[in-house]
């Protein structure tokens, strides 16, 4: 994705441009990937980049929270961002760390849980783990 098409897509999700966040996005966003903060991090260093650590991680966060990229959430300590936010799953290999897409008819369901009282679906995302077979 060129700076344009990123400025593009800052002002479709309502985020004010700077410099950091530029960077930051050049990065997630030039092909379909999911990254964790840190290599994100360890990518700006290796470009010669200063971007805090904090700016990095609030970034993310805006990036997130206005539907630039998708939050993967492994636990409350990994968390990845997906440079893809049409619908689709994911594999997720426990063994490499690596996330693999699977397109979102190739998952079915014949029924979902009843909803907790006050509250509406907004998405169902299925995460498989996966890991090399032992012998």
């Amino acid at each position: 994705m060129t700076r344009a098409d990123i400025l593009v897509q800052f002002d479709l999700h309502g985020i004010l441009p700077t410099p950091q966040r530029l960077e930051i996005a050049e990065i997630l966003l030039a092909k379909p990937q999911h990254l964790s903060a840190e290599l994100i991090i360890e990518r700006l260093r290796q470009a010669g980049s200063s971007v805090s650590k904090a700016t990095v991680y609030n970034t993310l966060n805006l990036f997130g929270d206005r539907g630039l990229v998708k939050v993967l959430s492994l636990d409350p300590e990994r968390r990845y961002y997906d440079s893809s936010t049409v619908p689709h799953h994911h594999f997720y290999n426990i063994d490499t760390g690596e996330f693999t897409d699977i397109d979102e008819d190739q998952v079915r369901f014949n029924a979902l849980p009843r909803l907790p009282e006050g509250t509406q679906s907004e998405s169902v995302e299925v995460l498989i783990k996966v890991r090399r077979q032992r012998d």
